[in-house]
């Protein structure tokens, strides 16, 4: 049976019309069309509204709950709570609802005080004002009040509202230029063209008497890709129809540079903007420890479930005789006879769950989300992360996630404005073998009011000198480099022309090497002025203006790797001047110094820096003739045009000589490679994902040392696949790679190691496309595991003409592989949203491409040398003590109503809480040094079920010690003077005491880092246990309903085995515990461990007896007596081992007589 027709009923009357139409209709300026040409179709689009947030006033409390009782702890409590209320249990109802409701209000206060942020950052974008033409005339309303057709006049500097299709600017040429920094990542300028038949509409009111539909696609996420047509009307005439590509579309979020004013139409709008189809949508990201604790939530409450069980049954048993289940004292009245065994059965093992509900404990979930907001303050106080620059510190946008920061195994970076600082600088330049640096050194002295050429090795000779300027003039003429016109200067007479006034020139490029090399040779001479009727205007070393008309410019593309300009001088000289890679330019050269301009470009490679060599070749006329023959000829052609140029390109550009070769240096953020090379160290695979060119961005790699000398590059390329089948290139990489490294991969090396080969993978975003497209067989995963494999192989991937989707795209691809790694996503610009909302962690760089990546990130720092200690240090920290937390929790997971409801509020959290914030088992120093200590904790080590089960099976080591230890010793034995023996609540009490006390001496033997804090929380809570108990037992007892706790802490203290008891039960408790930590310290050390045992043996050295001392002057305030003349020098004392010792300072000079060896 067809259902096609069915699918499109459905799709057009249920998914509405602009789902199934494949093209929309735009009346610009809301104006139908003549009558005759075409029906009037109005059509409904959305707003111009950007929607980033998660909740309305709305739905936030609905959504919110089922949220949070998603979990299975929320969840559990509730059904508790829920049965508590039902039935009739052994424990109040306010026991489980009060922590639950707590819980699910911090939270919800916490996540709607997030989204309120967003909201707010919304309301800001969305209402910020835009001009649009209406009647002629220009009128200013919101952002969000914009619809698809109405006309917008967008100013420099500002950024576009909406996508537009370009009709018109102030430029006659009808050009404009644009940044898309927040887009692709690309803060260079490209050049966009307005429609030719509108292009001459300068004012409003031309522009409101245009008559013209627009139609095009539905929208589309690819950011490099537009189908489209407009109809232009006029009354005597048919209408003119003109394509419509991706040069004549402005995006939202893309910035007009260097134009006055621009007209545009709006064709996408909202949320259906190109930059709003590329956002990821949000999700709930939970950390690992969750997970965790999920899981081991799930196993106490089989054991809770279990434990119900068996008691409902022993119970039904022990009621099978008669007088058990109904006693002459307590006769059941003859409804409860009548009741289904089942439903009593059903009621007791409720009953039961209740009774023992106290093994889930309910108060961790309390103390962890007080921990984690408590605890996310530590990141926002941190000195070290504040940028005095920009006078912005760290931020934190969620604190659910700050555990994982220490669990990350894969980083995701974008390069533009993250790793680089978007800076484009000439270093320096090579002619003829002779290295010039611009004003920077001359004869090794600095000279910073140098004008001219600073030399590093001898000065050319008279020939020299010609190739020189010929260098010069080459790079001040190869390039498509534009002058802004608002700071370009008035040559005036000519020649006449001043250096300071040409240091005036603002360049522009789509290109930044470009510009870079424009003002560098500025700075080394020779200026270039700007382009005017085919002429370019360049001012040379002696002020004197040269004119050269632009004949032909042969486009740089990245298969060619280079580009040419032929050029024709005042004089008629006819030039060809060259610049591209090294590797396309040598092969064409037959004269000049190769060899020596060859070992500069391979030594400025090394250090990272962006080469390119020039060379020239002067042409006769008749030459030029057949030069512009062969290029007419490849330009006209209908059929293979690109290939016919190319082929001509390739005969025009040989037969070169060689002039010299240029460094450019991409600067990078401070300290971003050694940053690099940290998280390298600690087990981090980075990843660079970027949309910029495969040659900048490599360069770059190599510059923050993301790929070494030592790196062997492998390319997964557009231009490889044109060469070989996808499957071929892969299956041959894939070799490659696991030659060297057999069937080891690299997760188990830092990437660093000499004994292994070095690989690195380039891929660019055509090739990503094919390797996540589904083959025609239908097997879609196996390109994708055999490219996951060659990159698990491989210290460092680079991807670059990344679409914003792609990168998500790739961080899923890791995120979901068989590994399930922790992946962490850090980016400046709103390109960069996507890949921060996928990851399981998102970090935004508070950068110079706006606010929007650290809006929608989990956190966002300043720079990207921020990230070293956010994850190493931090993180580091939030893990530890979070896993100590939840293993504690379920480790000392009973009594009268009130100790219950204390035991885990009071008596015990308090210290785990202060313990989860402040612990350092290492301090933040060695952590920075030594970023391998980071390995310790990876992949959830702390919390795996090997570890799960030790502490619970301590805690039920514990627990038979206690009960059964205090039942052997005190069974049938009389323990007062008067020869009493404990009742059910003195034992009861004798137990509860040990527990409190082995608990939380626990925690003691298990802190590294003592502050008075720390004493104060662990000491105190025993001391308010022993304070409570005797008030609630002895004093507040008259004002009970109750007093069957009366005297009873005072009577098990009157009782002298009782004290022994407690001593003994809590030192066998806590004995294996001791006992496994130093065995595991001596035989099975973690680098960790190894860290504090030299810390300590260091600690130890230092220490000298104080006694030898004494007769020296070492006074009681503590410090050493100082040589005569000088300051006397703190000194810091301790007690070690019951002597008292003095830490001896490091002696300016030759030590003091006075002082005895350590």
């Amino acid at each position: 049976m067809d259902c096609s027709l069915v699918r499109t009923l459905v799709r057009r009357y249920c998914a509405g019309e602009e789902n199934w139409v494949d093209s929309r209709t735009i009346y610009v300026g809301h104006k139908e069309p003549p009558p005759g040409a075409e029906a009037y179709i109005p059509q409904r689009y959305p707003d111009n509204r950007i929607v980033s947030s998660k909740y309305t006033f709305w739905n936030f409390i609905p959504k919110n709950l089922f949220e949070q009782f998603r979990r299975i702890a929320n969840f559990y409590f509730l059904i508790i709570f829920l049965v508590q209320l039902i039935i009739d249990t052994p424990t109040s109802p306010v026991t489980s609802g009060l922590p639950l409701f707590f819980v699910i209000t911090v939270t919800a206060i916490k996540q709607g005080y997030e989204d309120w942020l967003r909201h707010k950052a919304d309301n800001a974008m969305n209402q910020c004002p835009v001009h649009f033409i209406q009647h002629g005339k220009l009128v200013r309303k919101q952002s969000r009040k914009l619809r698809v057709g109405d006309i917008v006049m967008v100013k420099e500097d500002e950024t576009f509202p909406c996508d537009l299709i370009f009709l018109s600017s102030n430029r006659a040429d009808g050009t404009c230029h644009v940044t898309t920094a927040s887009l692709d990542g690309e803060s260079s300028h490209k050049t966009h063209y307005a429609v030719p038949d509108t292009k001459g509409f300068h004012t409003e009111e031309d522009v409101d008497r245009l008559h013209a539909t627009i139609e095009c696609e539905q929208p589309q996420p690819d950011l490099y890709k537009f189908v489209g047509r407009i109809n232009v009307y006029s009354e005597q005439q048919d209408p003119v129809v003109r394509p419509l590509g991706a040069e004549n579309v402005l995006l939202r979020g893309a910035t007009l540079k260097n134009t006055e004013k621009i007209f545009g139409v709006a064709i996408y709008t909202g949320m259906e903007t190109k930059m709003a189809l590329n956002y990821q949508s949000k999700s709930q990201k939970r950390s690992a420890v969750e997970k965790s604790m999920n899981a081991f939530l799930i196993v106490y409450l089989c054991i809770l479930i279990s434990k119900a069980l068996v008691n409902t049954v022993l119970k039904y048993v022990w009621q099978s005789e008669p007088f058990r289940d109904e006693p002459w004292y307590n006769q059941k009245t003859e409804a409860e006879r009548q009741r289904s065994l089942f439903l009593r059965a059903f009621t007791d093992f409720l009953a039961f769950m209740v009774l023992f509900n106290y093994i889930i404990p309910v108060s961790m979930y309390v103390t962890v989300e007080m921990q984690k907001f408590l605890g996310s303050y530590f990141i926002t106080w941190d000195e070290d992360m504040f940028d005095e620059e920009m006078g912005e510190g760290p931020l934190v946008n969620t604190s659910d996630l700050n555990e994982e920061l220490g669990q990350v195994e894969y980083i995701f970076t974008d390069k533009t404005g993250t790793l680089t600082e978007n800076n484009m600088a000439f270093r320096e330049c090579c002619i003829e073998g002779h290295v010039y640096v611009p004003h920077v050194v001359c004869n090794g002295q600095v000279l910073p009011d140098a004008a001219g050429i600073d030399m590093i090795d001898s000065s050319p000779g008279v020939s020299g000198k010609e190739r020189e300027e010929l260098f010069f003039r080459a790079l001040c003429l190869c390039h498509t480099v534009q002058v802004k016109e608002d700071d370009h200067v008035d040559l005036g007479d000519g020649p006449g022309k001043s250096p300071d006034s040409a240091k005036s020139c603002v360049y522009i490029s789509s290109s930044p090497d470009e510009v870079a090399l424009v003002e560098g040779v500025q700075r080394l001479g020779f200026t270039y002025l700007r382009l005017k009727d085919n002429f370019m205007e360049i001012l040379n070393r002696d002020n004197d203006l040269e004119r050269f008309e632009l004949l032909e410019v042969l486009s740089f593309d990245s298969v060619r790797r280079r580009m040419s300009v032929i050029v024709k001088s005042a004089a008629g000289e006819i030039y060809l001047f060259c610049k591209g890679a090294d590797s396309s330019i040598f092969p064409r050269v037959i004269e000049g110094k190769v060899d020596q301009i060859r070992s500069r470009v391979e030594r400025n490679a090394v250090e990272g820096l962006r080469t390119l060599c020039v060379a020239y070749k002067q042409l006769l006329p008749e030459e030029y003739q057949g030069v512009c023959a062969l290029l007419q000829a490849a330009k006209v052609a209908l059929q293979d045009r690109e290939k016919k140029l190319a082929e001509a390109y390739e005969q025009i550009e040989k037969d070169l000589v060689l002039l010299g070769a240029t460094a450019v240096e991409d600067r990078l953020q401070e300290k971003a490679a050694d940053t690099i090379e940290a998280l390298q160290k600690a087990g981090i695979k980075v990843w660079v994902l970027t949309g910029d060119k495969m040659e900048t961005a490599a360069a770059t790699c190599y510059a923050c040392k993301l790929f070494r000398r030592g790196t062997q590059l492998l390319e997964l390329t557009t231009k490889r696949i044109e060469e070989q089948s996808l499957h071929d290139v892969l299956f041959e990489l894939s070799k490659t790679v696991l030659r060297c490294s057999g069937s080891l991969t690299r997760d188990t090396f830092s990437g660093l190691s000499t004994d292994m080969h070095d690989y690195g993978l380039i891929i660019d975003g055509a090739t990503l496309s094919l390797v996540m497209k589904p083959r025609e067989d239908g097997s879609s995963s196996n390109y994708r595991e055999l490219f996951l494999e060659i990159c698990r192989n491989c210290s460092a991937v680079l991807c670059c003409r990344m679409a914003p989707l792609q990168k998500a795209q790739i961080v899923k691809l890791i995120k979901f592989s068989k590994e399930h790694p922790i992946t962490l996503a850090i980016g400046d610009g709103a390109n960069d949203v996507s890949m921060i909302l996928e990851a399981h962690v998102g970090i935004g760089v508070i950068g110079k491409e706006g606010r929007q990546a650290a809006r929608n990130s989990d956190y966002a720092i300043p720079k990207f040398k921020h990230l070293k200690k956010m994850l190493l240090v931090h993180g580091h920290f939030y893990y530890i003590r979070i896993a100590e937390l939840v293993q504690y929790f379920f480790y000392k997971t009973l009594y009268d109503t009130a100790y219950l409801t204390l035991y885990n509020i009071s008596f015990t959290s308090l210290p785990i809480l202060l313990y989860s914030l402040m612990e350092q088992h290492v301090s933040m120093e060695v952590l920075k040094r030594d970023p391998t200590l980071y390995r310790d904790i990876a992949k959830n080590a702390l919390l795996r079920w090997r570890v799960f089960i030790y502490w619970t099976f301590l805690g039920v080591f514990d627990a038979l010690v206690f009960f059964f230890g205090a039942y052997f010793m005190f069974e049938n034995t009389p323990v007062t003077s008067n020869g009493q023996m404990f009742g059910n609540w003195t034992f009861g009490t004798l137990v509860f005491t040990v527990m409190v006390f082995t608990v939380t001496l626990k925690l003691a033997l298990d802190t590294h880092y003592w502050t008075w804090i720390n004493h104060f929380v662990i000491w105190g809570s025993l001391l308010f246990y022993v304070a409570f108990s005797l008030l609630w037992g002895g004093i507040l007892w008259p004002f009970l309903s109750y007093q069957r706790m009366y005297y009873v802490f005072l009577h098990m203290l009157s009782s002298g085995p009782a004290w022994l008891a407690i001593a003994l039960l809590i030192t066998v408790s806590l004995l294996p515990d001791v006992l496994k930590k130093v065995l595991c310290r001596q035989l099975w050390p973690t680098a960790t461990e190894k860290t504090q045992s030299v810390r300590l043996w260091r600690f130890v050295s230092e220490f000298a007896p104080l006694t030898s001392l004494r007769s020296s002057g070492c006074q009681n305030s503590g410090r050493l007596a100082a040589p005569r003349g000088s300051s006397p020098r703190p000194v810091a004392c301790v007690f070690w081992r019951s002597e008292e010792y003095c830490v001896l300072p490091p002696p300016p000079g030759a030590p003091h007589p006075s002082a005895a060896p350590a």
